[in-house]
């Protein structure tokens, strides 16, 4: 037991020296640090040289996050989908693969159809209206 903890010893000299050492180098820039010597003009946000004209931190619609996990949603799909299909290619080619072949193809299928439900899904809840069209 006591030749196995000595292995750990240099790691844990190491993690403490360097919480030591962070700390150390915080406390020290808090202690020698300038405290309220900042005009106001520097906490303002920089907008190439122009003043701004808006808040900085403005509040995003929710159609705009709706939107991006649509496109994370079938940008995944092409990301699996293209390797599957040149592994597929290179499968198809080898007749003693056959079973593999036909079990790979399903599992593709049911991964493209599962992601054609959701699909649907934002289809029917109007994820895609982007709001161009006049109202009725």
């Amino acid at each position: 037991m006591s030749a196995e903890f000595n292995q750990y010893v240099p790691i844990g000299m190491l993690i403490v020296i360097a919480m030591a050492f962070s700390a150390g180098l915080l406390g020290l820039s808090v202690l020698m640090g300038q405290k309220g010597r900042r005009p106001a003009i520097k906490d303002t946000p920089y907008e190439c040289g122009m003043l701004p004209i808006t808040a900085a931190h403005t509040r995003f619609s929710v159609k705009f996050y709706l939107v991006a996990m649509l496109f994370i949603l079938f940008d995944i799909e092409v990301v699996f989908l293209y390797p599957w299909a040149v592994v597929f290619r290179s499968l198809s080619k080898d007749p003693q693969t056959g079973a593999v072949v036909y079990t790979a193809f399903a599992s593709m299928l049911a991964f493209v159809g599962i992601l054609f439900v959701g699909f649907l899904y934002a289809l029917k809840k109007g994820a895609f209206d982007w709001g161009t069209r006049a109202k009725q």
